[in-house]
This record gives C-alpha cells, structure tokens and sequence, in this order.
C-alpha cells in the first residue's frame, strides 16, 4: 500500500477517536467531570446494538435508532440524576467524583460480563455500507471513514457554536465555574448537566458501535481500546475540541503510516506492538510532556483527604463504656483470616487469593490512602514483581544465577522498587486527575509492551515453592503468605504512626500547607510510592503462585482500576478495609459466576456520594452510634460527661451570626483537614472566649494543622477584640436597642455576643 492509501485507511480510526474525544470534552465542559466510565458505557451500548441486530433481527437503522437516542442519553440522564448530581450538591471533590465515574465504569463492566460473558465476538453489525470511493487516482476512501470524518466536522462545528455564540452557552460556563453562584442567578444547573451528560454518553455509545465491528468485542479490549483515546483530550488540555480532533486523526494516521516499515530482531518486535498501541503510547508522553491539565474546580489539594475512613468523633466523651473496638476487629479479622487452614486442599486453594489480593491493595493504601496520591498503576507493580521473580527463580534474568523459589519472591519484589521510584518522579510535579491518568498510562505501557508479549512472558516456569528442601504444602503455603501479609501490615503501621505519618498525613491534607512548615514533600511522594511498588511486588509474586500460572489478564490495566474502586469503597486509608475487599471479592467469585465481584463493587462505588469514606467509615459511625446507645442505656446520667449545648452567636460588624456548639470561629475561603475535622468553606471550630477548641483527635493534627489553628486562634483574638470595641462604642453614649440585652457571661463569648436561650439572652 502506499503512503496515501495507509493515510486513508487510518482515518477511520482517528475519527472514531475524536468522536470519542468530542464526548469526553461535552461531559467534562459541562460537569467538571472527566468520565472515566466512557470505554464501559460504549462498551455496554455496542452488546445492546449488537443484541438488538443479530439476536432479535431488529433492522439496522432501527436498532442504531434505539441505541443512540434513547439507551445511550438515557445513560447519561440515569448517571447525572443518582451519581453526580449528590456529589455536585454537596461540593464533592474532584477526586470523589473521579472515583464515582470509576465506580460507573466497573458497573459496566460488571453488567456487561454477567449478561454476555467474557467470551469475544467477531459477528458485531456496522451501521455503514461496505463499499468505498475515489479520492486519490486509484486511492479509495471507505464510506464509513467519509460518514465518520463528516460527523465529526459537523458535531464539532455545532458543539462550538452552542458553547460560544449562544445563551445555553453561557449558562454552562457559569455552571461549571460555581453551580451554586448559578442557580442563584436562575440559571437551570441541574438541565444544563443533565444535557451534558446525555450528550456524553451518545457520543460514548457512538463510539462503540462505530469500533465493535473493527476489532473483537469482549467487555474487557473494547473498554481499553477506548480508554486510550483520552490521549486526545490530554493534548487538548481538556479545553481545545479542534486540537482533540486534529491529534486524534494524526495519532491514527501515523499509526497507520508505521506498517510500512519493517524492522528485524528486537526492534521489528516493537515495531510492531507499536504499530497497534500508538494511542496508549502518545497518552503516556503526553502527561509526561504536560505537567497539569487545565482542571476545573478548585483543584486537588487536599481532595484525597475525602477518602479518609476516619470519621468525625462523637460529640462527648462516653464514660464507663470502653469498647475496645480496635483489638475485637483485629482478634475477629485474624481469625476469619486462620480459618481456610481447616478447609480441605481443594477449598483452601480459593483461599490463596486472599492474601495476596489483599497485599497489593495495601499497597494501594499507602500511595492514596496515606500520601493522598491518585494512582491507577497498582496492576502493573504487581506484574512485574510476578514476573521478575519467575524470571529470577528460573536463571533468566540478565544473566543472574537461579535464586530459589521462597528468595526469589522477596528479590523480585525489590527489583520493582527502582521502577516504583522512577514512577514517583512525575508525581512531584503532579496530582489528582493529571497523576492518575500518568499511573494508568504506565500501567497499560507495562502490559502492552511487557507482560503480553512472547520474549519476556513465554517459557517461564513455575516450579512448586520449597524451604531448605522440603515443598510446602497447601497449608504451609498459605500460613506463608500470612506471614507476608503480616510483613506487609507492619510496614502500614510503621508508615502510619509517628513522624513520618503525621508528615504523611500533611501532605495528603493540602501538599503546599505541607511544605510551608518544612515537611519534605518530594521525598515523601517518592518514599510512597517505592514503598508501595514493593509491597504490590511482593503481592503479584503470591498471586501467581496462588493460580499456578502467569497470565498477562491477572495484571491488565483495567484490574488495577477495579482495584482502586474497591479499596476506595472499603476505605482508602484502612488497611483492615483492604484486607476485607480482598476477601469479599474473592468470596463472591467463589460462591456467584466469575466476574460478579466486578458487578457488586460497581453498585458499592455508586453509594459513595452518600458514604463518604466508604463502608469502614459507615461501619465506624455505626460502631459510635452503638457505643453512645450503650452508654445512655447502662451508663449513670450522674456520671455522663456533659454534651456541649447550641449557642447564638450574634453578629459583629460585618461578620455573620452563627449557631454553633460552645461558640465557634472561622476564616472565609479556608478549606482543610484537622485529624477527622473536616473543615468545608469556612474553617470552624469550638470557641469559648479566647479558648480555642480542637478537635477530639487533637494529637493526630498534622504540622500543617497545627500552624492553622495558631492563624484560628489570631483570628479569634482580633474578632474578640473588634467585640470589645464595639461594645465599648455602645456603652460611651451609643443609643442602645430597647428589649432584654445579653449578659455580662454572654458579652465575651467569641465571635461576638453568646447567649444561652435559657438565660433570656437574644437568640
């Protein structure tokens, strides 16, 4: 073929990806909300379209009909109305919400995977002819690239006019810069996102259909294969719609142009894996060439701290209850945990996973539960510590001499360290959306040029597992892998406690606070993010002796996205949550069809905008709830620690009056993390005259917390002393209002004037 004919040919597939392009930009534009669920929605609607086809012999137009204008936005409509919308009105982070589309993405999947099953099909219909026309002399062009090229002009052309020239236009810039400003202003926030996402979602289900017929559909590649165009929306910055469609096409055409070429050895080798993955490719050097995306919203900093488990504590101090809830849920997790050692051989090898599932999701604990990082590459760390201690246990590794089975684990695991290292270097520079689209990026190249091809993947053998010469059988193995999740845990704990975890802690609840007050933020990130590469090492290594095989499937970039949604939903910050989202994955594959798991953490994910933190901060609040029940049932009122009682607080000057507990004081504009005090717009806390309150976990606040509460405690002062004035003002011959007047024990409360309502002071 010619340069113009390869030229031609990957049109097609450029415009699809600009298509897909187009989508990803409307939702993001409209919602602030960059849809990470648009490889599954496209996915889902391409099996309904091919359903409609080939199973109920509906006509092509009709089931095309169908499936874009109606299945397809009412995704959209169903995804806006139950997911984002709670999240927009309760000013969820950008972080929430990208866990929320990642939910919406593993939910798909999930569905997908229940009804049709993993198998590929090749017989998905194509809603354009067959047939081509003349171009160039003898070249030709497919109608389906001229019908896809034509409808990417037209919803690009008609997209920018609505977004620029017109009044729906206008009210979507004011959405998405401050939603409540806007409904405010009378502008209908919840229809204008509602419109973008159906949009969103129409063009995700056309770019689906328009794929399924080029490639095999299976739920898992074409979900990848659209993923990988947010390459083009990355070029654009996520604001340019003519930059996104201009890199889509040219990524397509020059991958397209690099089949003429042909190399031999090691080189033909990725020459040719990158003639078909240039999309996944450009993705990666793109985050690296970008060190942010243009994100809306009031950026990132801090938003992980969102995940946190650790609910606020109760409002008084139970007495006479001691509800050692610490070690019950330690004695009761490590027996659950003891118990597979009485199954029989057959039953305990389910139990393998476990542990091992269990390791790498700690591993996940430690770069976003503690060091507040977006990462979405735990699968690939977890391949290559497989890979590389097979690759060390069978002498086949840069020459290195035979390491026995036990040894070459925990080498492996360490080799991945380096690797873990380099992949923190971007994570200095970058954060939320921007970091975690670079970990996913670097996963999928890991798997792309790694895990699935022939030279590093083929010919390794997995021999059974000895010590000192004697095999371990099945329950000396898994005593062993209990050992390394104990190993495993102590690292956790080690992170968490003292110091160092406070600094972690500073750095997760706003990085720049962090490193006003001297935390050594650079080496915290690259700290996380080695110790997290090695314990997701240690972790592959056990998976792929717990299935017996190596398989490329078990380390796909898609797991790790599956991964992260799960321990998000268990609470990203709880390494007991890690452990019992390992165990219920795998207990729910044991006991329903393979692939259920994907299904149940889809739904768990949706239920975040109403449990944030996850289930182990609901199961905490329940645990609290019970406590204080326990408490007002057995305990004598006499000997109840007193509850603070509500307070007015009137207004001073020009700052507002408040109902707070004890009094209260706040800076506008503020937004922080103290402990398990979540501050929201305003920073408040308890104030009683000059005296300051923390938070009941004071000891746990961060460096950063610290010299926040010092400018509190200044703001307070200078509000007490504008109290005075005033009041001294008043008192120099200022006529005063007639009718009961606050007292003297109320007069210094704070903010201003405090009274207690049953003192006849005015609310």
């Amino acid at each position: 073929m010619t340069s113009i004919d390869l030229a031609l040919a990957g049109i097609s597939l450029g415009a699809i990806a600009a298509l897909s392009g187009i989508g990803l930009l409307v939702t993001y534009r409209t919602n602030g909300v960059l849809n990470l669920a648009q490889g599954g929605i496209a996915t889902l609607v391409a099996y309904i379209f091919r359903e409609m086809v080939v199973e109920w012999d509906l006509p092509i137009w009709l089931a095309a009909v169908i499936a874009l204008a109606v299945v397809s936005p009412g995704i959209g409509l169903l995804l806006e109305r139950l997911v984002f919308r709670p999240l927009a009105r309760r000013r969820a982070s950008a972080a929430e919400a990208l866990v929320a589309s990642l939910g919406v993405l593993v939910l798909s999947l999930g569905i997908t995977a229940g009804i049709w099953g993993l198998g590929s099909r090749s017989d998905a219909p194509s809603i354009f002819p067959n047939s081509s026309v003349r171009v160039f002399g003898d070249s030709r062009l497919g109608v389906d690239a001229l019908a896809e090229l034509i409808m990417v002009v037209v919803f690009a052309a008609v997209i920018g006019i609505i977004a620029a020239r017109t009044a729906f236009g206008r009210q979507i810039r004011a959405v998405v810069d401050d939603r409540q400003l806007a409904e405010l202003s009378g502008v209908p926030a919840d229809k204008v996102a509602a419109a973008g996402w159906a949009a969103g979602t129409t063009m995700a289900g056309l770019t689906g259909i328009l794929l399924a017929p080029r490639f095999q559909l299976t739920p898992y590649g074409l979900t990848l294969l659209v993923l990988e165009t947010f390459a083009v929306v990355v070029a654009a910055r996520l604001s340019s719609m003519p930059v996104a469609v201009l890199t889509a096409l040219g990524i397509a055409i020059l991958q397209s142009e690099l089949k003429q070429f042909t190399l031999h050895g090691d080189a033909g080798q990725i020459l040719t894996v990158l003639q078909s993955n240039l999309f996944i490719v450009a993705l990666l050097v793109l985050l690296l060439a970008v060190p942010k995306l243009r994100e809306l919203g009031s950026g990132d900093s801090g938003a992980t701290a969102s995940f946190s488990s650790r609910g606020a504590p109760p409002s008084g101090r139970v007495s006479g209850v001691r509800l050692r809830r610490d070690y019950l849920g330690k004695l009761g997790g490590g027996a659950l945990l003891l118990a597979p050692l009485t199954f029989a051989p057959s039953d305990l090898r389910s139990a393998f996973m476990v542990p091992a599932l269990a390791l790498i999701f700690l591993s996940m604990v430690i770069v976003t539960g503690y060091s507040g990082q977006l990462s979405l590459g735990a699968a690939g760390f977890a391949g290559l510590g497989a890979l590389l201690s097979l690759k060390l246990a069978n002498g086949d590794l840069f020459g290195l001499p035979a390491i026995p089975g036990i040894a070459s684990m925990f080498v492996g695991a360490l080799f991945v360290a380096p690797i873990g290292l380099i992949t923190g270097y971007p994570a200095i520079r970058r954060r939320g959306l921007t970091l975690a689209l670079t970990t996913f990026a670097v996963g999928a190249v890991v798997s792309r040029f790694v895990f699935e091809q022939p030279t590093f993947a083929t010919g390794l053998y997995l021999d059974p597992l000895s010590l000192f010469g004697w095999e371990l059988s099945e329950k000396a193995f898994y005593v062993f892998e209990l050992l390394c999740l104990g190993f495993g845990l102590l690292v956790v704990r080690n992170l968490h406690h003292g110091r160092l975890g406070r600094a972690l802690l500073a750095l997760r609840d706003h990085s720049e606070g962090a490193a006003a007050v001297g935390v050594d933020v650079r080496n915290l990130k690259l700290l996380a993010f080695t110790v997290s590469s090695v314990v997701a090492g240690l972790g592959g290594t056990l998976l792929v002796h717990s299935s017996y095989s190596f398989s490329a499937d078990d380390f796909a970039p898609l797991q790790s996205l599956l991964w992260f949604t799960a321990v998000v939903v268990f609470g990203a910050d709880s390494a007991a949550g890690a452990i019992v989202a390992a165990a219920f994955m795998v207990t729910i594959d044991v006991l329903a069809p393979a692939g259920s798991s994907t299904l149940a953490i889809g739904i768990l994910a949706l239920a975040l905008g109403w449990m944030p933190g996850g289930l182990a901060s609901a199961v905490r609040g329940l645990l609290r709830l019970l406590a204080q029940y326990l408490a007002d049932s057995f305990v004598d009122p006499n000997q109840r620690a007193p509850r603070p009682v509500p307070v007015r607080i009137s207004a001073v000057g020009h700052l507002p009056a408040t109902t707070g507990i004890t009094g209260s004081t706040g800076i506008p504009g503020i937004g922080s993390t103290l402990g398990a005090a979540r501050a929201g717009h305003y920073a408040r806390w308890p104030l009683s005259g000059n005296q300051l309150g923390l938070p009941a976990d004071a000891p746990r606040l961060t460096p950063f917390g610290a010299s926040l509460v010092a400018m509190v405690q200044q703001y307070a002062a200078a509000q007490t002393a504008v109290g005075r004035q005033q009041r001294a003002a008043g008192a120099g011959g200022a006529p005063r209002p007639a009718g009961p007047q606050p007292s003297r024990a109320g007069a210094g409360a704070g903010a201003g004037a405090a009274t207690h309502p049953a003192e006849g002071g005015r609310a």
